[in-house]
């Protein structure tokens, strides 16, 4: 529940920052404000302060700023000449325009101010992150395997780009979503360059490829009432061998278990300086991540974090990097999306941002908190300014056009448009819940 309510929250904290650009440039081209909702449906709160009804509504996937002289209102009785000064559609273009664009604006402009506050305040990052891309495990049968990578093999570049680091390989593979591919990996003391398949799974980055980071055997979590608790392993013990077979990795012993079958297990554990064995037999019953059964012990590994914080001045250019950075691969995965080289079933809806939003929420991690708004943030705002009716993007190419022709489109021609700006984002919306549903229920 925790979860849902911290999700809904966060998705409504983007929702108010976009309504609340429309609403101060509306109100300072001196627009009268008619209704300033958060959600859609039943009124749940309603308040009116001087002329704008405020309210917040059941359903919590968007919210509006109803102004006079904009959708039916300016139809319903004819205005005043008073009332005509503070229309929407009496307001010249360019302040249109100003205020349609004003909550798109709004959400590209929150991540500039908020991520150098999670960078000042610092947050726990995977240490393997920011070291050279080096393989610890190669998943079976994945892309990767049908490559030739190997355990070991590091990446130097992609396509003759190179990379630094983890990050900065996941950032080169993306880049070259849809062009074949070749990574140049140092083995040993060679350096050799492995094609990739071409139906290989580039955009979902490394471990989309079935490629891991190393993994030590530590135990960072254990299960309630299974085998692992049970029989009294602890956080932190470091897995050194089962029935008498060194563990080099945590990715060991996933195959291990699985190969013994459910028959008991002999664990060696290294506790601090002392070395314990343990008898436990494992449990079959359906992972997490598949719906097939297999069998688990109820431990998971321990990642390696590293706490980073920057000073003032640091962190307003880590933050403002950052968000440049995460603009331009928004709009690089827009761009792969319409030409085809990224699947649409990536594409997410309410309930996945619900999901990604409380997830962290749950944390109670200011940093990781800032962090997820601001991708969300720069999501909803690129989102708006697609050029579709019904979006503020449509609303921006029409006064574009205004411009252009000195007069706006005939009434008839926007009807026909916002009719079937209405239906690619329904049929948008459908495609987004049916990939959240799938996700859902078989984790696909």
């Amino acid at each position: 529940m925790l979860k849902i309510v911290g999700g809904i929250l966060m998705l409504g904290i983007l929702v108010f920052v976009h309504e609340l650009g429309h609403f101060l440039v509306a109100k300072w081209c001196r627009v009268k404000v008619l209704k300033f909702s958060l959600g859609f449906g039943p009124k749940l709160f309603s308040r009116t302060w001087g002329e704008t009804e405020y309210k917040i509504c059941l359903i919590p996937l968007g919210g509006y700023v109803q102004m006079l002289g904009e959708g039916d209102d300016k139809e319903s009785q004819p205005l005043t000449q008073q009332d005509k000064l503070r229309s929407f559609a009496e307001k010249p273009v360019l302040q249109r325009l100003a205020i349609v664009a004003a909550g798109p604006a709004m959400n590209l402009i929150l991540p500039f101010l908020i991520l150098p506050v999670a960078y000042f305040v610092g947050m726990d990052q995977p240490a393997f992150i920011d070291n050279p891309a080096c393989v610890g495990y190669v998943v079976s049968e994945s892309d990767a395997s049908r490559a030739g990578i190997q355990a070991g093999d590091c990446i130097l570049d992609v396509n003759g780009d190179p990379t630094v680091s983890w990050t900065d390989a996941e950032k080169k593979l993306l880049l070259h979503v849809g062009q074949k591919t070749s990574l140049g990996v140092k083995r040993g003391a060679e350096v050799v360059a492995v094609p990739l398949p071409a139906d290989a799974s580039i955009a979902e980055g490394l471990q989309g490829l079935g490629i891991l980071p190393s993994q030590a055997a530590d135990v960072g979590f254990l299960e309630d009432n299974m085998p692992a608790q049970i029989a009294g392993l602890r956080l932190n013990d470091r897995i050194i061998a089962i029935d008498g077979t060194a563990v080099t990795s945590w990715y060991d012993i996933h195959s291990m278990v699985q190969a013994g079958a459910g028959r008991p297990m002999t664990l060696e554990v290294k506790r601090e300086d002392t070395l314990l064995t343990f008898q436990l037999t494992p449990e079959l019953k359906a992972a997490d991540d598949s719906e097939d059964n297999r069998y688990l012990l109820g431990i998971g590994p321990k990642m390696e974090m590293v706490f980073k914080r920057y000073s003032a001045g640091d962190a307003i250019i880590q933050g403002i990097d950052r968000s440049v950075e995460l603009v331009d691969l928004t709009l690089l995965f827009l761009r792969k999306l319409f030409a085809g080289h990224i699947s649409a079933k990536n594409i997410g809806g309410p309930i996945m941002v619900v999901q990604m939003a409380g997830a962290v929420a749950e944390e109670v991690d200011l940093a990781k908190i800032l962090s997820m708004l601001a991708f969300l943030s720069i999501q909803l705002g690129i989102l708006n300014l697609l050029p579709v009716p019904i979006l503020d993007g449509g609303h921006l190419l029409f006064g574009a056009v205004e411009l252009v022709r000195r007069k706006p489109l005939s009434e008839q021609a926007r009807e026909i448009a916002q009719q079937v700006g209405l239906v690619l984002l329904v049929l948008l919306m459908a495609w987004a819940f049916y990939n959240d549903i799938m996700r859902l229920s078989f984790g696909g």
